[in-house]
């Protein structure tokens, strides 16, 4: 009976124990959230070492045989054009360029973007030459 008695009187202290460890815990993370979010000036998610790998198509593999399907790029921003309720941005890797229409109004010149998009083909033909242009519809 005693040590039953006695294991009852322990178990207020252990959870007292136990809330205090987290609370010791919960502060310690919360000071170095602090600390870590004043560094460099900039607490945004940055692009410039983000590769997604196997599923980006570089800019130069696209051709109109690709109209119709779905693909990801991965570049700068060059240029911008803005259209009515949408916009268009020239995307720069590597390998190419490529103008992207889409909705999003919020990329700048020289910022690194991954986008998704349909691949189209507008022909123009002139004189009988063909000038037409591949671009990208973000879904």
């Amino acid at each position: 009976m005693q040590k039953i008695a006695q294991s009852i009187a322990f178990m207020p202290q252990a959870k007292i124990a136990t809330a205090r460890l987290f609370q010791w815990g919960l502060s310690f993370s919360l000071v170095m959230g602090l600390c870590a979010c004043g560094k460099d000036g900039n607490s945004g998610i940055s692009l410039k070492n983000f590769h997604i790998g196997a599923n980006v198509t570089p800019i130069q593999k696209i051709t109109k045989k690709n109209q119709g399907t779905t693909v990801y790029i991965q570049g700068k921003v060059e240029k911008i054009a803005p259209l009515i309720q949408k916009k268009a941005y020239q995307i720069n890797d590597s390998t190419g360029k490529i103008w992207v229409i889409t909705n999003q109004g919020n990329f700048q010149v020289g910022e690194e973007v991954v986008l998704k998009g349909n691949v189209q083909y507008k022909s123009v033909p002139l004189a009988g030459k063909e000038y037409g242009e591949i671009y990208l519809e973000e879904k």
